[in-house]
């Protein structure tokens, strides 16, 4: 195991799902599917979409507001703020910089990243080196999104799979050595992003009202061969932070994956020969939620009772990009 002389650790945790629940039987009132297709096909019973009025910043805020309470700290004492998502409010100003202003945090460095479903883990990598700088000391990570308003109701194959939500952390540096965030690793390949994308609405097909004409401003997803990646590279992900930081599988106490599929976490545990009692799993009542899944699932393991002092958690995600991300935490 790689030797810190200081360290990174979760202060707090905190996840927000909207009120609204959408049940299978509910989407198949609207498109053409059952209860029994989406559950067999994918794990998923429920999930819930945002109010039109809530914004990604909105779910954003609510867990934000939730991990800073948990970390019982004052919400001066953040000095980075990093928000994960494919969904912002708007293309620009980021997602975090309206966080900021809604959550009345210091006037400090704020921006998101894009790495679709990875976002999360990708931006725990992130934090982690940024504090490790010494020129930060308390982060606020948030990953959160509203998909719902891309979801195409025409294709059911991709709108029963998602969900609206957000999960976030406060991070802070630590004197005490080899605990927290032990190590972060995040990958990509973008040779296909037609294997999942939004086509249009960014400079490449910018908006028209050909583009609204053609749909091509929801989500498009081959769902065949991103599960088929998604198997393959969450498990080399997965299998790299482990040995780069000298553990094995069988050492690891709870995984925390992306929740898209219940089929690709089932194939995951397989092929990393770690029982399915060692993940948290929450797929079949939020659905896939993204950049949020992570951070959801982390707060609810936690606020469970699933994580103590010393457990070792391995997260892991993998999203459009393709990207894929994976991160080991020692609980302090």
């Amino acid at each position: 195991m790689s030797s810190q002389t200081s360290s990174v650790i979760v202060l707090g945790t905190g996840s927000y799902v909207p009120d609204r629940i959408v049940t299978n039987d509910d989407m198949a009132k609207i498109v053409d599917t059952s209860d029994e297709w989406i559950r067999t096909r994918t794990g998923i019973s429920e999930r819930r979409f945002a109010a039109d009025d809530e914004a990604t910043s909105d779910l954003a805020c609510a867990a934000g507001a939730r991990a800073i309470e948990a970390a019982g700290i004052d919400r001066s004492e953040i000095d980075l703020i990093i928000v994960a998502t494919m969904t912002p409010d708007m293309p620009f100003p980021s997602t975090a910089c309206l966080v900021q202003s809604k959550l009345g945090l210091p006037n400090v460095c704020a921006f998101d990243v894009q790495a679709a479903c990875s976002g999360f883990v990708y931006t725990l990598g992130i934090a982690n080196a940024m504090l490790l700088s010494g020129n930060f000391n308390k982060a606020l990570v948030i990953g959160a999104e509203k998909t719902s308003p891309i979801l195409d109701f025409e294709d059911r194959t991709t709108c029963v799979l998602f969900g609206d939500g957000a999960g976030a952390v406060v991070l802070s540096r630590s004197d005490v050595p080899n605990v927290g965030i032990l190590g972060a690793l995040g990958g990509s390949d973008g040779s296909d992003p037609s294997l999942l994308h939004q086509p249009a609405g960014g400079s490449a097909i910018p908006s028209s009202t050909e583009s609204l004409a053609a749909r091509q401003h929801f989500l498009k997803m081959n769902g065949k061969e991103i599960f088929k990646q998604a198997v393959r590279v969450m498990g080399k992900a997965s299998a790299d932070i482990l040995e780069q930081q000298g553990f094995d599988s069988s050492e690891i106490d709870l995984v925390i994956p992306h929740q898209a599929n219940m089929r690709i976490i089932d194939s995951l545990a397989k092929r990393m020969k770690i029982p399915m009692e060692k993940f948290h799993n929450n797929l079949d009542r939020y659905g896939n939620t993204s950049a949020a899944s992570v951070g959801i699932a982390l707060d609810e393991a936690y606020r469970a009772g699933r994580i103590q002092s010393g457990d070792l958690l391995l997260l892991v995600a993998f999203g459009a990009g393709l990207t894929w991300a994976s991160a080991l935490i020692k609980w302090q």
